[in-house]
């Protein structure tokens, strides 16, 4: 996929007002219409204009498109980043990712990619009671990373939002904000915490909206997840997984487990520690994964120790490649 940089679709800086945008795209949309316009290729352009300006027009969807877009340029192979939109707050209404409202018609498959088709959102327009002239404000939603070892312990964090703003000539930017969270022991990857009367002011008298964070983890060297279930891969000697030994294996709530290895013990094999994952009324698994670490020889006696070693055993590693 390529990325397409919708500046340069309209012919606009990035710092373009809001006004200067809705010219641009006029001026061209009129140009490229396929009623006024039948030279080919005309109604692809007209229809990379409406892509270009269904987003720039938004003050969330641009300012969530100018948080990598600068990276990149027209036309090179283009993949999000991976949690892009970490700590970028928007509303239900914005149509941003994994939320409905704002994305109307066929989109291209770059468009669909970025932002998402979409779901309905929790709350949000959907959700506005009416009373006379009352409304409920917009919830609220970001993505937030947090350590593996808090779905563990649970944790209260400081977390720091960016806002998407607008300022009176119609620059797009963003402003942050500082929140005060708990984070709960056992959450996962996916689910949402809701912090009521923190997402869009209301109306009149209508309240304010909710702000939901979708947790996900920040990356861990050390452990990979898979649900409520965590794995960690463990180096053992030649010697360790023949003969077998015990190891101290280290969890991600900060403590350490005895593990015995059995004799034979070979690479990739899982080994589960029950109840030991994240935690929850039915908790996650601890998976120890063994890996053989060999030692280098560097030295003459390390040399001569591997020689020594292949002379002691009958031991063919391949002979199940032989015809």
């Amino acid at each position: 996929m390529k990325f397409r940089d919708y500046y340069e679709t309209l012919g606009v800086a990035r710092s373009a007002t809001e006004a200067e945008i809705k010219s641009a795209y006029r001026k061209l949309a009129r140009k490229y219409h396929p009623d006024v316009n039948k030279e080919s290729g005309a109604e692809d352009q007209f229809k990379a204009i409406g892509e270009a300006y269904a987003v720039l027009k938004d003050t969330e969807k641009r300012a969530a498109y100018n948080r990598f877009g600068e990276n990149w340029k027209n036309g090179q192979d283009f993949t999000p980043p991976p949690n892009w939109n970490e700590g970028f707050e928007y509303s239900d209404g914005g149509g941003h990712p994994g939320y409905g409202g704002g994305f109307e018609g066929d989109q291209s498959e770059f468009f669909e990619s970025l932002f998402g088709r979409g779901r309905q959102g929790q709350g949000g327009r959907g959700g506005q009671t009416r009373q006379g002239m009352n409304f409920k404000g917009q919830d609220h939603h970001a993505k937030i990373l947090i350590d593996l070892a808090d779905a563990y312990n649970g944790a209260k964090r400081t977390i720091a939002l960016q806002m998407p703003s607008m300022d009176a000539e119609g620059h797009v930017g963003t402003q942050e904000r500082k929140l005060d969270v708990s984070i709960p022991k056992g959450i996962k990857a996916g689910q949402n915490l809701r912090l009521s009367g923190q997402g869009g002011p209301g109306m009149g008298q209508g309240g304010a909206g909710d702000l939901y964070l979708e947790i996900d983890f920040h990356p861990n060297p050390m452990y990979r997840l898979d649900g409520k279930d965590v794995y960690i891969d463990i180096p053992l000697a030649p010697w360790e997984a023949a003969v077998g030994t015990s190891v101290n294996v280290p969890t991600p709530a900060g403590s350490t487990l005895e593990l015995k290895i059995p004799a034979g013990t070979v690479a990739g094999r899982k080994m589960r520690l029950k109840g030991k994952g994240i935690p929850s009324a039915e908790p996650g698994d601890l998976y120890v994964v063994p890996t053989i670490a060999l030692p280098p020889a560097q030295t003459d006696a390390q040399k001569e120790a591997y020689q020594n070693f292949e002379k002691a055993f009958d031991f063919n590693p391949r002979t199940h490649l032989k015809g």
